[in-house]
């Protein structure tokens, strides 16, 4: 086992469930992301913390057994490990919206060969969203905080709960964010960087 996977292992121990789907991800990660543009190849030697990990850090913040909404997809993070921790979980789902035709097709694949429980949207947010009764949305690397709040809004203000992970520079998204004056922001620190943070967002 390589030191990564441990580390990711003991600081999440959630993952030590979906270890072996996990290992299915990350070999289909690595074939795919020879071809398209996944995530930063350097980043491939630290699979575990950087992604899988990261991740699963948000599971902590609401309850799997509901409707999760993953804004941009990409690769999957935070959605499809979501999507696999809620496999214990029979009235959970998952929703990834992808507009790339590549990478929706990569979240496919991989929802197929680890049995993931997830519906995978090749489209745009704006004209998928409005169709989805979400009680969480989620995204890590599609948008500026600003943006992810407008495309959360109308949904936060009926009760769903927002779940977003930045990066370090969190505080200047959120100071040049126009955040409506009825929800109410929480920076919650990263387990993989304190500097970063998951950005819980919902209405007072």
């Amino acid at each position: 086992m390589s030191n990564d996977k441990s580390v990711a292992l003991r600081l999440e121990p959630g993952l030590g469930d979906i270890a072996e789907r996990l290992e299915v991800y990350e070999r289909l990660l690595v074939l795919w992301g020879r071809k398209i543009n996944l995530v930063g190849h350097s980043t491939l030697k630290s699979v575990w913390t950087r992604h899988f990990m990261d991740s699963a850090q948000v599971a902590g913040f609401a309850p799997l057994a509901g409707s999760w909404v993953d804004l941009g997809s990409g690769a999957g993070f935070p959605g499809l490990v979501v999507a696999l921790l809620q496999q214990f979980h029979s009235e959970g789902e998952m929703h990834l919206i992808e507009s790339d035709v590549r990478k929706a097709a990569f979240l496919r694949e991989v929802s197929r060969e680890t049995g993931a429980r997830a519906h995978v949207h090749n489209a745009r947010c704006e004209d998928v969203l409005p169709c989805l009764q979400p009680t969480v949305i989620t995204s890590r690397a599609m948008a500026d905080l600003g943006r992810l709040v407008a495309y959360a809004q109308p949904f936060v203000e009926k009760g769903t709960l927002g779940l977003f992970l930045k990066g370090r520079d969190v505080v200047a998204e959120l100071t040049n964010s126009a955040i409506p004056s009825n929800f109410r922001i929480v920076l919650n620190p990263s387990k993989t960087d304190p500097r970063a943070a998951i950005v819980l967002v919902r209405a007072i």
